[in-house]
């Protein structure tokens, strides 16, 4: 389970201060999906980065499986962040020059995973993403649907227990972005893995279990799948201080 905790982000110092979240709450089950949704600077991005430990956050807690990340020093969070999650950008992020291969295997070696398991955990999660046939060929020479997958198959190849999804459907057609969602939702079902999703397309935030909406670095309102299904009409704003939501 992943909960914030009055989290707060604070960027820059005295006159020049800027709040991108401001006393966030929420709480995020165990092989849910979950969409934050929100404007540009809204601080869906923000929030993500704190959940993650990719950025700190300036006051409040983020607990995740009962361990408070704040509270962990660099190097720790490194190695918890390569054990735990994985993620998946709206830029792909593949290294051009080096075979698919290598370019799954990039986390297994961050991991430190033995080289005697390697080869079948990376042809394994190119498999899963219909590349298999694609392994010795250079990331560059792939189209931006396969770049999207491959970066799919990397960051799946060690088995995250929580996958965070930046825009992942941002820069793909209509069909290409319909067959990413499925891979990702494969994914969180059959892996019970908590898929965490920013996006600013409402029909994939529609498919997620929860939907997150930020405004103006703070949560306006959280919609749970039944009431997400339930809806039609605009969604409401149901404000956290009234209680945190679990599914």
């Amino acid at each position: 389970m992943i909960e914030l905790k009055a989290v707060s982000k604070v960027y820059g110092k005295k006159k020049n201060t800027f709040s991108a979240l401001r006393d966030v709450s929420v709480i995020i089950p165990d092989g849910a999906s979950v969409a934050v949704v929100g404007k540009s600077g809204s601080g869906k991005s923000t929030m993500m980065h704190i959940m993650s430990g990719l950025d700190h956050a300036t006051s409040g807690q983020v607990v995740i499986d009962g361990d408070d990340i704040v509270t962990f020093k660099p190097r720790k969070v490194d190695k918890f962040r390569s054990e735990t999650m994985s993620f998946i950008f709206q830029s792909f992020f593949v290294q051009g020059n080096e075979s698919c291969y290598n370019n799954v295997s990039l986390p297994l070696e961050i991991a430190r995973v033995p080289l005697r398991r390697r080869k079948a955990m990376i042809e394994r999660a190119l498999a899963a993403v219909g590349l298999e046939e694609k392994k010795r060929s250079r990331a560059r020479d792939l189209s931006g649907g396969q770049k999207q997958r491959l970066a799919i198959a990397r960051a799946i190849v060690n088995d995250p227990k929580i996958l965070f999804a930046d825009e992942p459907t941002g820069n793909l057609d209509s069909v290409t972005g319909e067959a990413i969602e499925k891979l990702l939702f494969e994914y969180n079902k059959k892996q019970g893995a908590t898929l965490i999703v920013v996006t600013h397309d409402e029909d994939l935030a529609n498919k997620c279990d929860m939907q997150v909406h930020i405004k103006d670095g703070q949560i306006a309102s959280i919609n749970t799948r039944q009431e997400i299904t339930n809806q039609t009409q605009p969604l409401t704003t149901r404000p956290l201080s009234r209680g945190k939501v679990m599914l």
